[in-house]
């Protein structure tokens, strides 16, 4: 497949390790396209019964690669037209089980919120810096976010940017259990594999079950966010000053946290 995801069986899980570390696991063109496949293959493959997604530390991931949209511009943004690795997360029949080992921010985090269940170590952090660097949520953000923590904690982290650490993460419903770091692939494989336990075709009835009951709600809020996401778009001028803003705002925050 390629270095930048790494993938293992254990057993009927299949464990996708998102791999440029020094790059906080961003979403390249690369990882875009393998991301994509991956999934889709861990997706057909009838021998996987559940997905574990994770990030080779220190981060999960830190979402769009900037520095990459700054050089190509809109034409970043096209890739996901056609391999959309952050909505096929969500779109994946089997079961994904999200282990965030370090910080979700933005894109990252809507790939963390396609999971079906999320668990997390002592590290995680999570923020939507959408806005705060001149674009829009694409990705279901808006639709999926305030499922988990209800739509004042998800407008308060989208208007803000705040940063969310574990503990609150935990109390406010994005993730279901904060354990130690050096703990979490293995609760996460063991989540997963409780869920693999299950024969496939009842499992895969349930998944459907809850993901077509939510779309009452959420299909019509992917609609929105797509429809307005795209006619918002515009220059990208700026991009760059915006991103190293975001980044030592960041950073000052998470330097008075420790």
């Amino acid at each position: 497949m390629s270095d930048v995801l790494r993938i293992e069986d254990d057993g009927a899980v299949r464990v996708l390790t998102l791999n440029r570390p020094e790059a906080r696991n961003a979403l390249d063109g690369e990882l875009i396209s393998v991301l994509y496949r991956g999934l889709s293959d861990a997706d057909a493959d009838e021998t996987v019964r559940a997905i574990v997604l994770t990030g080779a530390d220190p981060a999960f991931c830190a979402g769009a690669d900037l520095k990459q949209a700054v050089v190509e511009g809109a034409a970043y943004f096209r890739r996901f037209d056609e391999e959309n690795c952050v909505a096929r997360v969500a779109g994946c029949r089997t079961p994904v089980v999200g282990a965030v080992n370090g910080v979700a921010f933005t894109g990252g985090l809507e790939i963390a919120l396609g999971c079906d269940l999320l668990v997390c170590s002592e590290r995680a952090t999570f923020a939507d810096t959408h806005v705060r660097v001149g674009v829009l949520p694409g990705g279901g953000l808006t639709a999926r976010l305030p499922q988990l923590v209800g739509p004042a904690w998800a407008r308060r982290m989208s208007m803000t940017g705040e940063l969310v650490d574990a503990r609150l993460a935990e109390r406010i419903g994005l993730v279901t259990e904060v354990v130690p770091h050096a703990d979490l692939l293995s609760r996460a494989t063991e989540l997963a594999r409780a869920i693999a336990e299950v024969p496939a075709a009842p499992m895969t009835a349930l998944k459907r079950i809850y993901t077509e009951g939510a779309q009452s709600i959420v299909g019509r809020s992917l609609e929105i966010e797509t429809t307005i996401a795209r006619g918002a778009s515009g220059s990208l001028d700026g991009l760059e000053e915006r991103r190293r803003a975001v980044m030592e705002r960041n950073r000052a925050r998470t330097a008075d946290r420790g």
